[in-house]
Parts: structure tokens; C-alpha cells; sequence
């Protein structure tokens, strides 16, 4: 039992260090952003590690074979960074300049800005790989990151608290109101996109599309 203790927590320490390399990233991005531009893309930067039961959850939810080689090839999101953008135009901006780099590895990407979830959620999902050096040599590991604007944070957020309240049981005309409230959360990034290139100009280059050479899943 010790041994099978110890063997799980060096297996999800390693998704820690994973998630660790994605904010290190991220975070020099946004120094740099601060010293060398006179524009930030990056408002927040968060990060949370699934705890050991909800990745057992999962397991059992999803009837994956319960072995650590199963669960790493087929969980993605133990580990997940989530960043937090002034406009739409930087969303696209992040994904690239942290994509680029050579030791990040895209697996799957889920574009929900240009193609909206039916209850009005938008956000970029990206599942990256990226080395960790142990001891052992280096490991990849697989992160989630998900990457928004704060219109769309602010309306995840709401959407997470109401079904958390009503249980995932949210009455239909609540449902109603909340995709209402997407699609007014959408008009303001957009009308907050053109006030911002009228005042700095098209910083990005904005092409509100991911690099043709990017998988997008539905």
C-alpha cells in the first residue's frame, strides 16, 4: 500500500510540475509584455491540480481502465491553467505566442469563441504537452488551458454558481436568461474589439481564427 501511495503522488506531482511549466510560460509573457510593450494581453493568470478523488471520480464515470498509463493517455485535464484576456483579438494573440514555442506541443484544441457551446459558453480550450525534467529525465505532460476574454470569464463564473445552486436542476427560463446574457457578454467584446483598435490600432494583426495549421474540434 505504501508503495502504490507513493507511486500515485510522484504521478500526479508530475502534472503539478506540468502546470507549473505552462504558468512559468505564461508569466514570462507577461513580464515581458509589461517591460518591452505598452500593452498587456494578459489580465489573470489561474491554475487548479484535480485532486486524487475527483480524478478516481472521472475514472469510474468514464470506465477507464484504472491504471496510470490508461488515465494519462486518456484524462487531458488534471492539471489546467486558465488565462484571462482584455479582448478577443488577445485570446488568439496568447494562443499563438505560447504555442510557438518549441517545447509546447498542441494535442487538441476546442474553439468555442468561433463556435459557441448551445448555451452560449465561449472560451479556448487547448490541451498542450510540455516536458517536465525529473530526476528520472524529462516527462511530457499534458495541460489544459483554457484561454478567454473577461466578459466570458465573468459569464462562466455566473453559469458555474447558478447550477452549483440549483444542482445542475436549473429552471428552464433561468436557462433562457443565462444564454441571453452570453450573447450580451458577446456584443460587448465586441464592441470593446473596435474600441480598441480605433485606439491602438489592429495590434494582433486580429484574425479572429486559429493558425491554419491548428486542429479545431468541435
Amino acid at each position: 500500500m505504501r508503495a502504490l501511495r507513493e507511486e500515485t503522488e510522484r504521478f500526479m506531482l508530475r502534472y503539478k510540475f506540468g502546470m507549473d511549466e505552462v504558468i512559468t510560460k505564461l508569466s514570462i509573457l507577461r513580464e515581458e509584455f509589461s517591460q518591452a510593450h505598452d500593452y498587456n494581453p494578459i489580465e489573470h493568470i489561474s491554475s487548479r491540480l484535480k485532486t486524487l478523488e475527483g480524478v478516481i471520480d472521472k475514472v469510474s464515470r468514464k470506465g477507464i481502465e484504472p491504471s496510470f498509463e490508461s488515465i494519462r493517455a486518456t484524462i487531458t485535464d488534471i492539471a489546467g491553467v486558465r488565462v484571462t484576456c482584455s479582448f478577443v483579438s488577445d485570446v488568439y494573440r496568447l494562443f499563438e505566442l505560447l504555442t510557438n514555442q518549441e517545447d509546447v506541443r498542441v494535442l487538441t484544441v476546442k474553439d468555442y469563441i468561433a463556435e459557441p457551446k448551445p448555451n452560449g459558453y465561449k472560451s479556448l480550450h487547448v490541451i498542450v504537452e510540455v516536458p517536465v525534467f525529473l530526476s528520472t529525465g524529462p516527462e511530457p505532460v499534458a495541460v489544459e488551458v483554457q484561454i478567454r476574454t473577461i466578459a466570458m470569464d465573468f459569464w462562466a463564473s455566473l453559469e458555474h454558481k447558478i447550477y452549483y445552486k440549483y444542482d445542475k436542476q436549473v429552471p428552464e427560463s433561468l436557462l433562457e436568461r443565462l444564454t441571453d446574457a452570453a450573447h450580451t457578454a458577446a456584443e460587448l467584446d465586441e464592441r470593446m474589439e473596435r474600441l480598441h483598435i480605433e485606439v491602438h490600432g489592429d495590434i494582433a494583426g486580429t484574425s479572429k481564427r486559429l493558425p491554419s495549421s491548428t486542429t479545431r474540434l468541435a
